[in-house]
């Protein structure tokens, strides 16, 4: 038991830890990484905690008090598509009635 207590302590030290980065800074390091991973069509914010509205949480930073957000656009883009020509995420077409 005094295991598991002292690896939570050390675990939220850690995360403590990466918290207190600056968001720009942060933010930049979370682009090259993207970038790196030729990851196109996307957009990172900085927003309050309470804002993440859904999107995807990237980061923590300034103390925890404020998070890096993602959104893939062109993920976006490529579900509107399908839904505008009837095709499901595996490829497969949706049960439609034929138009006349």
């Amino acid at each position: 038991m005094q295991r598991l207590t002292a690896f939570l302590a050390l675990l939220s030290a850690t995360a403590t830890a990466f918290a207190v980065k600056p968001c720009e800074e942060l933010k930049r390091e979370i682009a090259a990484q993207l970038d790196a991973n030729h990851v196109d069509g996307y957009t990172l914010q900085i927003v309050a905690n309470d804002d993440t509205r859904g999107r995807t949480v990237v980061g923590t930073c300034d103390g925890g008090t404020r998070k890096i957000v993602y959104e893939n656009h062109a993920a976006e883009a490529s579900r509107a598509r399908d839904a505008k020509d009837g095709s499901l995420k595996d490829g497969s077409l949706k049960d439609v009635a034929p138009t006349r």
